[in-house]
């Protein structure tokens, strides 16, 4: 029977009948970035970061979108030597007597009282610095490995009716960062190839108009294309709905959002929950209503299958294993700057950890997969009346 169970969630290869979700990896993603605010142990902030790129390494294409994992890395590195900076400029809000140096202070007069500028830099300041800068750091991570596992035109065409002009904006703007990493990279290369250095400042100015040409030939095409397609055609409601659809859909996000902060605070779990579940109730009644306005059709939609749910659970089990440990022991979680000790690794919050990595296992094989080319051909066979390679 476990033999059974294991061949039935051994990942296939990606089809076009058999992809997963888009919005399984966005799940996914939200459930390791909620886990990541409900904790400052820079060990485990490190091990979810590692999961989103593993999983992003080992299951991501090779569409333009994929490739932008990187370049929220580096947006999360730069946002951790931001909040350094700004710790040993501005200095730390909690105190300490490690001092590691002294800075020369600049006076500053009364109305900033509370603001300094140099002085006393402490271990336990820049060590609670670098905590807060890790947490959002690896915010970041997990929003990339969604933006790089998940095809926003596919995400598009999963949003009810309601939310079809909103999603477009949003997959617009989410597109341009990747597409423009490709673009650099491209001209990057040409440069390359024709002996011409790509590195310095003059070379950032032959790429850059190139770029925003680009970008501006894309948004014309996009126009285009969506005129062409009838985008913006609604159908006639009667007023009573329109307020309706209005009423239900404002009221719902807005208990979803508040639900959302309790859950994230440590003092809000008494109220979230209700206040959650009624949101989105009141939410989907809304998009319910509100998907009347739309007349476009869908065409070979995605379903939503048992690796979908199995994907989406994985994430939404580390930000509720996370969420419960945080409440059962807040120190081992989120130990305090002071004294300076080492940061432990709580065994039970390590395992809840891990269980991010079941996208790894269940999730369809992508064509870039490592040997799997090697595979195809070493088991594909001649076919009649052609000879073997």
């Amino acid at each position: 029977m476990t033999r059974a169970l294991l061949t039935a969630l051994r990942a296939p290869s990606a089809r076009r009948g058999n992809a997963l979700h888009a919005g399984a990896w966005w799940l996914w993603a939200l459930g390791l970035a909620a886990a990541a605010s409900r904790t400052t142990n820079p060990v485990l902030l490190a091990l979810l970061v590692a999961v989103a790129g593993y999983v992003v390494a080992v299951r991501r294409t090779d569409a333009p979108w994929a490739r932008s994992y990187g370049v929220f890395l580096l947006l999360g590195l730069a946002v951790l030597v931001a909040r350094l900076l700004f710790a040993l400029v501005l200095g730390s809000p909690v105190g300490g007597t490690t001092v590691l140096f002294t800075l020369p202070e600049i006076p500053l007069p009364e109305w900033a009282q509370g603001v300094r500028i140099g002085g006393r830099v402490t271990a336990e300041g820049m060590y609670f610095a670098f905590r807060d800068g890790l947490r959002l750091a690896a915010l970041l991570a997990c929003v990339g490995a969604a933006n790089a596992l998940a095809s926003p035109a596919r995400l598009l065409k999963s949003l009810p009716g309601a939310l079809y002009e909103a999603g477009v904006a949003v997959v617009v703007a989410m597109t341009f960062a990747p597409h423009l990493v490709a673009d650099v990279r491209r001209l990057r290369s040409a440069q390359r190839l024709r002996g011409r250095p790509d590195t310095g400042v003059r070379s950032v100015l032959r790429v850059a108009l190139p770029v925003l040409e680009g970008a501006l030939e894309r948004s014309v095409a996009l126009a285009a294309a969506m005129d062409a397609r009838g985008y913006g055609r609604t159908a006639r409601v009667s007023p009573a709905v329109r307020r309706a659809t209005t009423a239900c859909t404002l009221g719902g996000l807005l208990g979803v959002c508040v639900g959302a902060y309790g859950l994230l605070t440590a003092d809000g779990a008494a109220f979230a929950l209700p206040v959650l579940g009624l949101g989105l109730a009141a939410a989907l009644a809304g998009l319910r209503l509100g998907g009347r306005r739309t007349v476009r059709s869908r065409y070979r939609p995605d379903r939503w299958g048992a690796r979908a749910w199995l994907v989406a659970g994985s994430g939404a089990a580390v930000a509720a294993g996370v969420i419960a440990l945080a409440a059962a022991d807040p120190t081992a979680l989120n130990p305090p700057a002071v004294p300076l000790t080492a940061p432990e690794a709580p065994p039970a919050a390590v395992a809840v950890c891990l269980l991010g990595l079941l996208p790894a296992v269940v999730a369809p094989l992508p064509d870039r997969a490592p040997g799997r080319a090697a595979r195809t051909a070493t088991t594909e066979k001649p076919r009649p009346g052609r000879a073997a390679p």
